[in-house]
């Protein structure tokens, strides 16, 4: 077949789309912009933990298992296959990983992670391609499914086990974990100096140099990875025409239900490597309910990403740092998050005016006016709403960064071989 030809058919929707990617000095640009802008929000407002070493390493800690699964959901649905059940398949790699990891040591719990993930994956697959359901009936249903099998499993394994009980596992043996020497505690050093700019950036190098799991170091070096298969090789190729135009695809001789298997089973492995990740590395120790809705939150991440693996993991990234806000510093650094916000809000409001778009910028000022209003007025926030920031943080990410989203274009859409005939 012509791989020529399938270039031009997947990267066909992208013409109508009008927009220019991100180059990386770009990304580089709006970073460090962010970071400037945290810094002086912490100069202000006299919160010096937002970029400490610990708040950094915290929040990549809390990136890592939303970065999975939004990677997990990014494979599933560049092959056209909508992935609602990442959260059970993080469910089943939770505990597969914590069952095998207390019994054989953590690394063959994290392989048994990615394995209770992968048959998950692989049973969404079936359901959804062979059988043609809806896909987010079937998603549904896994998760539902994931959550009474674990549950019940553990009713007579984790019980009779030394230390554990049907709601929780034995303690597993931790990963290894590195600190760079010197550097950890020159970074450590400069942070807690609390200049502008140049300590929160040593807070953010320190966190990623200390104490940092080798499970973390693989999960970071997946996202150049996966964008290299998927953008940089014939198989990613082949398979992104699957979520564009499987149709197409066929006529040219692509294999649609490979790759659609493939993808979703691979979708199902990273969301199991993100629940061996919760219950070998975050706390060394499976516990019912521990994935929280990280598989939803990490949907989130990839929409917000554009179904791109840089942008899903900026969206992980995000998510981590209010989840790591809301731990360590509680209403304080909320309170913080306020002014920050109501600056971003402000800059939005801006750049509505700028596109003249009127209605927008009216909403976003008197938006940021309320926030303004709020940290002004108050010391603190309510602690229902310290526990409710990150997922009040989603939902404001994803209405903002709506209108710029394009999805596969034959993301969700039912396939049969020949249907073009």
């Amino acid at each position: 077949m012509s791989t020529s030809t399938v270039s031009a058919t997947a990267a066909a929707p992208k013409k109508s789309g009008g927009r220019k990617k991100l180059t990386l000095p770009w990304i580089m640009l709006i970073i460090a912009g962010g970071l400037a802008l945290v810094s002086l929000v912490r100069l202000i407002s006299g919160a010096d933990d937002l970029t400490s070493v610990g708040q950094v390493s915290g929040a990549l800690s809390l990136a890592v298992p939303i970065g999975l699964a939004g990677l997990g959901g990014l494979w599933a649905e560049r092959a056209g296959v909508v992935n609602i059940g990442l959260e059970g398949m993080m469910i089943l790699g939770t505990w597969f990983g914590a069952w095998a990891g207390y019994q054989w040591g953590p690394w063959t719990g994290v392989m048994a992670g990615i394995i209770g993930g992968a048959i998950g994956g692989l049973l969404h697959a079936i359901i959804t391609i062979t059988f043609n359901v809806n896909h987010i009936v079937s998603g549904v249903a896994i998760n539902i499914l994931a959550l009474g099998f674990t549950q019940y499993l553990s009713n007579f394994t984790f019980a009779e086990a030394p230390g554990g009980s049907s709601k929780q596992s034995p303690q597993v043996e931790p990963i290894y974990k590195i600190t760079v020497p010197g550097l950890s505690d020159w970074m450590s050093d400069l942070q807690g100096k609390h200049w502008f700019f140049v300590s929160d950036l040593a807070g953010v190098i320190g966190g990623l140099v200390t104490e940092l799991s080798l499970l973390t170091v693989v999960a970071l070096l997946l996202i150049p990875g996966t964008w290299w298969v998927l953008w940089r090789t014939t198989f990613g190729l082949r398979l992104r025409s699957c979520g564009e135009n499987p149709t197409a695809a066929e006529s040219l001789g692509v294999n649609v239900y490979k790759y659609k298997y493939i993808a979703v089973i691979v979708s199902g492995a990273l969301a199991g490597l993100g629940g061996a990740f919760l219950s070998i590395v975050a706390s060394p120790i499976y516990q019912e309910g521990q994935t929280g809705g990280r598989g939803y939150i990490g949907l989130a991440a990839m929409i917000f990403g554009n179904w791109m693996p840089g942008g899903m993991a900026l969206g992980a990234g995000l998510f981590g740092f209010i989840d790591s806000l809301k731990l360590r510093g509680g209403a304080t650094n909320v309170h913080a998050l306020l002014l920050l916000i109501a600056i971003l809000l402000v800059l939005v409001c801006a750049w509505q005016l700028y596109k003249k778009k009127y209605l927008q910028a009216g909403i976003s000022a008197a938006c940021a006016v309320l926030l303004f209003l709020w940290y002004a007025l108050t010391d603190s926030v309510p602690s229902q709403f310290v526990d409710a920031a990150p997922y009040v943080t989603t939902l404001l990410v994803l209405a903002l960064s709506a209108q710029r989203l394009r999805m596969p274009k034959a993301d969700g859409m039912p396939y049969r071989k020949g249907q073009g005939k």
